[in-house]
């Protein structure tokens, strides 16, 4: 599976969010949701497109390929187990969110494993 840094990851989760919440998924709901300009928005999509994570339609669509896909609920799958980890050894949930956010991009595969199956 490519590489992909962590914006990537972050617009792959979004996407992946934004489609469970409304369906349809273009790059103005990615820029409002998470306040970033149109122009990196825009970069984001074309460099997570030419790695195969997703297709644009014509009409601005965004969906998934099978590695996008994937890819996207890896990293979500990710960030609840983080999310709730932290919060069961006594970490409040808004700081639980925040800094699972944060490692879930940083994570080792071994560390991640074995806070999964610890938790």
């Amino acid at each position: 599976m490519e590489d992909i840094y962590e914006s990537g990851e972050m617009y792959l989760e979004t996407i992946l969010l934004l489609q469970k919440s409304k369906g349809t998924v273009r790059s103005v709901d990615i820029v409002n949701d998470l306040n970033y300009a149109k122009s990196s928005v825009s970069r984001g999509i074309n460099i997570l497109k030419a790695k195969g994570f997703i297709d644009v339609a014509e009409d601005g669509a965004i969906a998934f390929t099978e590695t996008g896909r994937a890819r996207a609920e890896e990293i979500y799958e990710r960030h609840k187990i983080l999310t709730a980890y932290l919060e069961k050894i006594g970490v409040s949930r808004k700081t639980a969110e925040t800094d699972a956010c944060r490692i879930e991009h940083v994570i080792s595969k071994e560390t991640f494993e074995i806070i999964k199956n610890k938790l």
